[in-house]
């Protein structure tokens, strides 16, 4: 296998459309090829498009930049995997009806949102560290893309991370998207001050964004790393304390330097403590990654240790990203013999056998973004099995944006997804209305991190962030249709 920072383009240099139809690793999972289903969708949306650019008398890459063309990409969907989007031939021609069907626009939060410090590993020291997220590897993979010719917009690329910079986060994330808060996360490092995005980093981005849009735009996560001891404990309290930090990231998977192992949310001796300075700082919201696994022995991703933490400690919220689940690699496979998503199922059924636990969280980050566009399917089933066993108030918006490129299509994407009839009556899963996906979208997180909507709403489109996206679009927006991640080749 071979990977690489892409855009998705042909040798002609024309995008393939506005949703995915290959997966993009988010640095925390090895991708894997083009599945026949995504090959089948790219064809249908090809001819899709290239007909209605036609009957539009302008060019196809031109469509594909238009409402039109994320209509065609849900009609290409739907074509291939059946009837899962809600959306209707005529939206490829007519924006007034692509305008009506989306309905009026959600609040959306955004719990789980990336860029990467251009100064993160200089000297490339991860390199040596089993399951690092290294400089190097981010820029090898970009330099291959440039060098096998896979996007010739790389050509002059110099291997630099100026594309994943925070610059091009604010206009692919509030540009290019209907995101109205987001909330910078880091993938891991080998200790929390030498994170991909150190702590203060992203303090210190999301109190730029907020001075120049004049208003609360983005939160900021900080790392809390429990096997460090008393060490960390300090670092919490600097993070709490002088970088005013939303949040707690952690990875019980990925171990810092000098250990050969992660680390269990439940256990008393490592992770109670700093669940205890948490309450004590007053920094209350614990978001773990669980699932995709990380590090050097991948059962310490499962979400399993959730449930007793979440009852020993009920003044935590714990915010589980990725829902814990395990990968979407073959997964329609698994789900067939089993009625299983790995992990995420599992995790249900505790969770079920739990009812008293009520400060669990489950964030669909780059789960979404997989099983949508490979088995939507089981992205049905997941929706369904999430909402039973969690509960509608307990499921939160997250994209791994920048990885995936601009948010608005994984926006679009839910936005028109639905659970089918068959199988809301045979399994009882509760269906995905509009007043649901409003909580999912945003909602449920505003609740969380004691957000007012109201006062929100009012505001963004006043502030310069809104201002100026109100003038991009008014002047024609100019999506990339850009991912940043791993793809495979």
């Amino acid at each position: 296998m071979r990977s690489g920072w892409t855009s998705r383009f042909r040798r002609g240099g024309h995008s393939t459309g506005p949703i995915p139809t290959q997966i993009v690793s988010n640095e925390e999972f090895i991708p894997w090829p083009r599945t026949r289903q995504q090959a089948l969708v790219e064809e249908a949306l090809v001819g899709l498009s290239g007909d209605a650019s036609k009957r539009l008398g302008v060019s196809r890459r031109q469509f594909l930049k238009t409402s039109g063309g994320m209509a065609a990409a849900l009609v290409a969907m739907n074509t291939v995997f059946g009837n899962l989007f809600d959306v209707l031939q005529a939206e490829l021609f007519e924006p007034a009806a692509f305008a009506e069907r989306q309905g009026d626009p959600p609040f959306i939060f955004d719990v789980q949102t990336h860029y990467v410090s251009a100064g993160y590993d200089p000297t490339d020291a991860e390199g040596r560290r089993r399951g690092a997220v290294t400089k190097e590897a981010l820029l090898g993979l970009r330099r291959r893309a440039r060098e096998t010719g896979l996007n010739p917009r790389l050509t002059a690329d110099r291997g630099t991370l100026d594309d994943l910079s925070w610059q091009t986060f604010v206009k692919e994330v509030f540009l290019d998207s209907e995101t109205s808060i987001g909330l910078i996360s880091t993938p891991p490092g080998p200790y929390p001050q030498e994170a991909v995005v150190p702590p203060k980093e992203m303090a210190h981005i999301r109190d730029e964004i907020n001075r120049l849009a004049g208003s609360q735009r983005m939160l900021a996560h900080g790392l809390a790393t429990p096997q460090l001891g008393p060490t960390d404990l300090e670092f919490m309290a600097m993070q709490a304390e002088e970088l005013k930090i939303e949040a707690w990231k952690c990875y019980t998977g990925s171990c810092p330097r000098g250990f050969d192992h992660g680390w269990w949310m439940d256990d008393e001796k490592i992770a109670y403590p700093m669940l205890e300075q948490a309450k004590k700082l007053n920094v209350k919201r614990l978001c773990v990654h669980k699932g995709l696994p990380l590090g050097p022995v991948p059962e310490y991703n499962h979400p399993k240790d959730l449930i007793k933490a979440a009852k020993d400690f009920p003044d935590i919220d714990f915010l589980v990203y990725h829902s814990g689940m395990k990968t979407a690699a073959s997964i329609d496979e698994a789900f067939e013999k089993t009625g299983e998503i790995p992990w995420t199922t599992e995790f249900c059924r505790m969770k079920q056998a739990n009812p008293g636990v009520k400060n669990i969280y489950m964030e669909i980050g780059s789960t979404f973004a997989q099983l949508v566009t490979t088995h939507p399917i089981v992205c049905a089933h997941f929706f369904g099995q999430i909402l039973d066993a969690f509960g509608v108030d307990h499921v939160l918006w997250g994209t791994d944006s920048i990885w995936y490129g601009t948010p608005q299509w994984q926006i679009e994407a839910f936005r028109r997804f639905q659970i089918p009839d068959p199988l809301i009556e045979k399994h009882r899963y509760h269906p995905l209305t509009r007043d649901v996906k409003a909580k999912i979208f945003g909602l449920n997180a505003a609740r969380v991190f004691h957000v007012d909507v109201a006062a929100v709403r009012n505001t963004l489109p006043k502030d310069a962030v809104g201002r100026l996206r109100m003038s991009y679009q008014e002047e024609g927006p100019e999506p990339s249709h850009r991912l940043y991640g791993w793809v495979a080749r």
